[in-house]
């Protein structure tokens, strides 16, 4: 049995939590695994796994193996894809991390349209609004809102992205407008934790730019559940603006302060430097940037 084989059964086995979760995930019987998992630790001279009827947890020493076999097995894969990818073939698994809510909204038509066109991709999307490490976590890529300043990542903007203040009818009548972005300063606001400024949002006035410290009656890592308290008159909300758009459109809130939005802002997909850059993670961005650009995402 050769080393790959067990590598990735030790992976597996960490991946589902145990050995009988593994062995269904690669179809092969709960002994086998266990096996080679076995076999892996006989060769290496250490114990990988602290095994208990219930659980199975890594060691010290089986974690710093589990991240660095993870990076060379997601190598030896992308290896396979970009020999495969000459030939024009998109295969194999794709690991793409977004935010829950752009995933929601925004890239769940492109993402599932882009399967119908490839067949032989297995897309493995994680949706959850926490920022990846794309190398530790082995991800190919990660769709991500930011003027980038990571030099060890390559990115390509796949589309423009736009934040928008708004309020209900009946907030604004309640605290009034806000004339200035320093204004919000005094008024209610909802704050969706999962931005990286948080209480701190970022403004252009006059072409510089402004920090407003803002505090309210909700703290909420969930864009929907701060569109919600908006939208029942609970104060003033920062959000993407796809989020909103269309309780916008219908009045059911109402856009502020639109000429103080920073306009710098991007969606971008994001990969590694040093990872080969596969058929699949090529043809899955080429899709991404080609929807946006066709104005399909309006449809």
């Amino acid at each position: 049995m050769d080393a790959i084989t067990r590598m990735r059964c030790f992976i597996q086995v960490v991946d589902s939590n145990g050995f009988s979760a593994a062995a269904r995930e690669m179809g092969r019987s709960k002994a086998l695994v266990s096996k080679y998992v076995g076999e892996l630790e006989d060769e290496l001279g250490v114990r990988l796994l602290n095994r208990t009827t219930r659980q199975v947890s890594l060691t010290e020493v089986g974690e710093a193996y589990y991240k660095e076999a993870v990076e060379i097995l997601q190598r030896i894969d992308d290896l396979q894809a970009s020999v495969q990818s000459s030939h024009r073939e998109v295969r194999g698994r794709l690991r793409v991390s977004a935010p829950r809510s752009m995933g929601d909204v925004m890239l769940n038509k492109p993402m599932m349209q882009f399967l119908v066109e490839n067949p032989d991709v297995v897309l493995d999307l994680r949706l959850e609004d926490r920022f990846v490490d794309l190398v530790e976590e082995g991800f190919d890529v990660a769709i991500r809102v930011s003027q980038l300043d990571d030099s060890s990542l390559i990115a390509r903007k796949i589309a423009p992205f736009k934040t928008v203040l708004c309020a209900s009818p009946s907030a604004i009548e309640k605290y009034g407008a806000p004339r200035t972005p320093a204004d919000l300063a005094s008024r209610p606001c909802i704050i969706d934790t999962n931005y990286r400024f948080k209480q701190n949002w970022m403004f252009n006035e006059e072409g510089q730019r402004l920090s407003v410290t803002v505090k309210g009656p909700l703290e909420v890592n969930s864009a929907a559940a701060a569109r919600e308290a908006a939208l029942r008159g609970l104060g003033f909300l920062r959000t993407p603006l796809f989020f909103v758009a269309e309780d916008i459109e219908k009045g059911d809130l109402v856009a502020l302060l639109e000429g103080s939005e920073n306009d710098s802002l991007g969606i971008y997909a994001v990969y590694p430097h040093r990872r080969h850059l596969s058929g699949k993670v090529r043809a899955f961005v080429d899709f991404l940037a080609n929807w946006y650009s066709s104005g399909k995402s309006d449809r």
